[in-house]
């Protein structure tokens, strides 16, 4: 026996044309689409809203290359030392004049020691006019003043020859073997290669020293313009001729 549709009961009701279907009561569900990561490609998050990422998270930071000037703080960078500190006129001043004490004293001993020998030999030979003319004592005195000439000129020789090795030896050496004289060394200052940072090694070193004494040679005036040099390099190392010619910078060390 059937009975009519009840009109009070909802379920019994089909749906109002235009109206959404519920889910459980007779109609198709829709299927969600699967989770990612079951064969559909997953987006890349994005990073920060298009900001790069900045280095010290785990990004290498590219250092300058070598030879670079790094703006307003006077450091330059050089291959196998990194940045490091270009050295300052004033302090450069301090030590060639720390230099110049040093050599000093030991050029003062050395001149003083030669003009006693000189004075020492002047005093052992007498005035040959106390003898007469054509004696033997007369020909004796005069062969001993001759002697005492000669060596009193080798004397004066031999101090110049001292001076002229020590002030070699002494630059030279030092800044070719060792980056710095003792002046240098008082300021914590250094010698290298603007190329890969190293010695400048006895050639490097002998360019550095002989072009100053070239510049005093032909013309003193020209020693100091040497010297100055550095006040006319726009590239801001303060690379003086010397150091242009030997392939050099003179740099403050670290620490």
């Amino acid at each position: 026996m059937s009975y009519p549709p009840d009109p009070n009961n909802p379920y019994g009701k089909p749906p109002a044309p235009g109206a959404p279907q519920q889910p459980g009561y007779g109609y198709p569900q829709q299927t969600p689409p699967p989770a990612p990561g079951y064969g559909y490609p997953q987006q890349p998050p994005a990073q920060g809203y298009g900001v790069p990422p900045q280095p010290g998270y785990g990004y290498p930071q590219q250092q300058p290359p070598a030879g670079t000037i790094q703006a307003n703080n006077g450091f330059i960078n050089i291959a196998n030392m990194g940045p490091v500190k270009i050295a300052t006129m004033g302090q450069r001043f301090l030590a060639r004049l720390i230099d110049s004490v040093i050599v000093g004293v030991v050029v003062t001993l050395a001149m003083v020691l030669g003009m006693a020998g000189a004075l020492g030999m002047a005093k052992n030979t007498s005035d040959c006019m106390q003898y007469s003319y054509g004696t033997s004592a007369y020909s004796s005195c005069i062969s001993d003043q001759q002697a005492a000439a000669g060596g009193i000129l080798t004397a004066m020789l031999g101090t110049l020859a001292v001076v002229a090795a020590f002030n070699l030896l002494y630059e030279w050496l030092m800044v070719g073997l060792a980056g710095a004289t003792f002046g240098k060394m008082a300021m914590g200052l250094r010698v290298v290669k603007e190329a890969d940072g190293q010695l400048p090694g006895l050639g490097g070193g002998f360019i550095r020293f002989i072009i100053p004494i070239v510049g005093a040679i032909l013309c003193y005036i020209g020693a100091i313009l040497v010297y100055l040099s550095p006040f006319f390099d726009n590239s801001g190392k303060l690379q003086g001729w010397h150091d242009r010619a030997a392939g050099t910078l003179v740099i403050k060390k670290q620490g």
